[in-house]
């Protein structure tokens, strides 16, 4: 809602602006083109990290100075502080790393972001940037035509650079045109409220351009030209760090419950340090100085000074905050607490939410888990109850003949109200994310097979459910009855449905599943082989009286039933706990897990 306001907002004041002002058309181009080389820069560093994802992000983030590096590093690269938020806010929702790890992320990027500002001031602002960012625009584009995903990815690489100092170039042409007409310097506050209130305009521009980096090439660039004093833009660059917490705060809507942790995180990290920055200005300026004239800084130099001082604040304010990692942790547990369904009567999916949707391995790495716990906390459930049993029965060590034989209370289950109640939501939101996944993402054959998958094995979930639910009505009919006949060959049915749930369970608890494969598949042929109508059990209790005819057709409907319910089961459990865990394990196949 709030972007959909926003939008049409920007739109009218842009018009305005340009209706009052004509010249400020230039630095407007000059922020869409830099904003433009962002974007490209971004889609061409994402050529060369693509791969095995969750073992990278595992092996790079289990430390806190390598998360810190991590964070650092690809903001550097991508120069987007917002877009490392909103990833980091997607790996996490869907489980790939932890908090604290996606914290250590976070803190790092504000360090990567201050990058920006020095290749602003080195390069952007003293040399004509024109002479090189049109010839990398040139090999750029020819590189952008080439079939080979590298090479294209190379060539937004130069092109994103192109355009990132063509668009300084041409807010530094709007700037000195704008000099000729007004001098927005001459509307300088000195004092609290000046800083109070150009700490809001960076704050506001952030907003805007939603990117800090982007904010602070037009603050950098502004302070050039003369458009602005020195000491204002040190509260516009400290708005424009507050600033870029709304994107991360904005990404989160859509986010799980570990999501808003992070954007919470995110958005005390750069609070804290936008606010000890605005109280400790004047040391830190004193700093500053001292050392400008270290490094024999010119001290009009207010370029190199601002980057300087962009800089010490956000280092400043890592160092301040990494100490309080583990507390901030626990205050946002407290603040965020997971949100059970004991008092609801429906349940809801905790791992799928729109952010999972950013990249192939992190919808398909929810979905994945999603599955997990729907067959784990609904589906073995169900299935175990609409027999009569109790689930940590059949996961125990009694032997399951035994196990059935005393089990003859009635558990008074209602299969169906179960499957409206815990899998039919869970059931079809899954279906809507694998769907949007493979429509989303430009995916090898291979690759969109997986949600293919995950899909046919929620279908195997489901139709195991509602054959249980024609199972039970019978199985309470006859688990109990006079005729020990019918009795012994329910009994019979039960186990071999048991049998297939313990193995299962013994497959998802093994490091190595694989190693259960065979034995699923000799349960799932046993079932088919064993039905009454084919092994002769039927035809003999026919002739000898044992069972009415009534009884007889009972029996061999549930017969044909626990042998769909067995094979659904095990297909389940085959695609969820070895096809696709083996399949993510390898990185030869998690290459086709691109974008």
């Amino acid at each position: 809602m709030l972007k959909k306001v926003t939008f049409p907002i920007i739109l009218l004041l842009l018009g305005i602006v340009f209706f009052i002002s004509p010249n400020f058309k230039q630095i407007a181009a000059g922020v869409a083109v830099l904003l433009f080389g962002m974007i490209m820069l971004e889609d061409g560093f994402k050529a060369y990290v693509e791969g095995p994802l969750q073992k990278i992000l595992k092996n790079a983030t289990n430390k806190l100075y390598k998360s810190l590096g991590l964070g650092f590093l690809v903001t550097a690269l991508l120069q987007s502080s917002s877009l490392i938020s909103v990833i980091t806010i997607s790996f996490i929702s869907a489980g790939f790393i932890g908090l604290k790890a996606g914290i250590g992320i976070i803190f790092g990027s504000n360090i990567g972001t201050t990058i920006t500002a020095w290749l602003v001031s080195f390069f952007g602002l003293k040399i004509d940037v024109s002479a090189f960012a049109l010839p990398m625009l040139a090999f750029g584009i020819l590189f952008v035509f080439q079939k080979s995903k590298k090479l294209k990815g190379l060539g937004n690489v130069l092109a994103g650079l192109g355009f990132f100092f063509l668009g300084i170039q041409f807010m530094k042409v709007g700037f000195e045109v704008y000099n000729e007409s007004i001098n927005l310097a001459d509307y300088a506050m000195p004092g609290f409220w000046g800083l109070i209130v150009y700490t809001f305009i960076g704050i506001v521009i952030t907003l805007i351009l939603q990117s800090s980096s982007a904010a602070m090439a037009l603050i950098l660039t502004a302070l050039a030209a003369g458009q602005i004093f020195y000491d204002n833009s040190l509260a516009l660059a400290i708005g424009a760090n507050i600033g870029t917490t709304i994107t991360a705060i904005l990404g989160s809507l859509s986010a799980n419950i570990s999501g808003k942790r992070l954007a919470g995180a995110h958005f005390v990290f750069n609070l804290v340090t936008g606010i000890m920055a605005l109280i400790f200005i004047i040391p830190l300026g004193h700093f500053v100085n001292f050392l400008s004239s270290l490094f024999h800084v010119s001290p009009e130099n207010y370029i190199i000074k601002l980057s300087l001082f962009h800089t010490i604040f956000n280092i400043s304010g890592v160092i301040l905050m990494v100490p309080f990692i583990n507390l901030l942790v626990k205050l946002l547990y407290w603040f965020f607490p997971e949100k059970t369904q004991e008092d609801q009567d429906i349940d809801y999916p905790i791992y799928l939410n729109d952010s999972i949707l950013g990249f192939p391995q992190t919808a398909i790495k929810a979905l994945l888990d999603e599955s997990k716990r729907l067959f784990e906390d609904a589906t073995f459930q169900i299935v175990s109850h609409g027999l009569n049993l109790h689930r940590d029965d059949i996961k125990g060590e009694e032997k399951i003949k035994h196990l059935v034989k005393h089990s003859t209370d009635d558990m008074n289950v209602d299969v169906e109200d179960l499957y409206y109640h815990k899998v039919k939501i869970i059931y079809s939101k899954i279906i809507k994310y694998a769907t949007l996944a493979q429509s989303k993402f430009s995916l090898s054959e291979k690759s969109m097979e997986y949600f293919t998958t995950i899909k046919l094995a929620n279908r195997n979930m489901v139709e195991a459910i509602k054959d249980t639910a024609q199972l039970s009505s019978n199985v309470k009919l006859y688990m109990t009855s006079d005729n020990k006949y019918m009795k012994k060959e329910y009994n019979k049915l039960r186990e071999k449905v048991s049998k297939v749930l313990r193995e299962i369970y013994h497959t998802r608890k093994d490091e190595n599943p694989i190693t259960h494969l065979q034995n699923l598949e000799k349960l799932k042929i046993k079932a088919k082989k064993s039905d009454v109508l084919f092994d002769g059990t039927l035809d003999k209790l026919i002739r000898e009286n044992h069972i009415t005819s009534n009884m007889a057709t009972s029996l061999a409907n549930d017969s044909d039933l626990v042998a769909s319910i067995s094979k659904k089961l095990i297909e389940a459990a085959e695609l969820l706990y070895i096809h696709i865990d083996t399949i993510l394990l390898t990185t030869k196949d998690e290459n086709n897990l691109k974008p």
